[in-house]
């Protein structure tokens, strides 16, 4: 594919040809899956009552401090696939009975993704298909997908971009992801819901609350709701989990029960009602894949 002999698939634009060498992400040419299952743990109308036909891709393009899957996003544990085998596993979880297919840190496979949707989508694969992503994307890779995905699941980690240089190693994270947002958003425009009141369409976006930046959320929860409405949910998460000694202390510890309530209480008070919100007790390890089973 032409697109990985010079890759600028994602901001940070490594231009290498990855036919022959790595870049950022440290993604090859070729697919590489941790794992895939059906998963649970998702928003409530994407999980619903029969799973989310999650596909794990090892490596990632941000690479955060905190990150609770590091073993795949950046230690880049996984097996290497075929664009065949991947329009399988697809199938085979469509054939579980899953509500979507959902594509997990997809960015740096993106152009054989979307070879293998081109192929099946509409055809074989007849369920929605969901883009899981971080959001530091560049935008000409989301109007790649256009027509290939129905839901956007896209995170918007840091309104300051001083904090996206701090724990992610990236610059003008707000404005990159916010720009692919919007383009997400107008791919897919407002929430659709099936006859089972499952997602069938639209866009989701996760706010995971940092211990000791909640600050930061507010800004992030405000900028979501002036520019979509309720045209969107808002996902505003409290399951930040330790796994690794930072060097920042903040990041060391789980989210206090005040810090979220904090949160909540704000968008609450700007007026947002399309908001997902979490439990006590998904800080925790639990939810996590167990990514050492061998089931590619």
């Amino acid at each position: 594919m032409e697109l990985l002999k010079h890759c600028m698939l994602c901001p940070r634009k490594c231009g290498v040809n990855r036919y022959k060498e790595k870049g950022f992400c440290n993604a090859t040419n070729r697919i590489k899956l941790a794992y895939y299952s059906t998963h649970m743990w998702e928003e409530p109308i994407i999980s619903g009552t029969r799973g989310s036909g999650t596909i794990f891709f090892s490596n990632c393009n941000l690479r955060c401090l905190y990150c609770q899957n590091k073993k795949i996003s950046i230690d880049g544990y996984g097996k290497y696939i075929s664009n065949k085998r991947l329009k399988e596993i697809m199938l085979e979880l469509q054939n579980k009975k899953v509500h979507n297919i959902n594509l997990v840190t997809p960015t740096s496979y993106v152009p054989q993704i979307i070879s293998v949707l081109h192929k099946i989508k509409n055809k074989e694969l007849k369920i929605p298909v969901v883009y899981n992503t971080s959001s530091y994307e560049n935008v000409g890779t989301i109007i790649a997908c256009r027509n290939l995905i129905d839901i956007y699941l896209a995170d918007l980690r840091y309104y300051n971009d001083k904090l996206g240089e701090k724990y992610s190693n990236c610059k003008n994270y707000f404005e990159t992801a916010t720009m692919s947002i919007d383009e997400m958003y107008r791919q897919v425009g407002k929430i659709k819901l099936d006859n089972e009141g499952m997602l069938k369409k639209g866009l989701i976006v996760r706010v995971l609350i940092i211990p000791g930046e909640i600050e930061d959320a507010k800004k992030i929860i405000n900028y979501l709701y002036k520019t979509y409405k309720d045209n969107i949910f808002i996902s505003i998460m409290n399951q930040y989990t330790p796994i690794n000694t930072c060097k920042y202390n903040n990041l060391n510890r789980k989210l206090t029960k005040e810090e979220y309530d904090e949160v909540i209480k704000y968008a609450l008070s700007i007026g947002v009602n399309n908001a997902f919100i979490q439990e006590e007790g998904t800080a925790t390890e639990s939810f996590i894949p167990d990514f050492n089973k061998n089931i590619l």
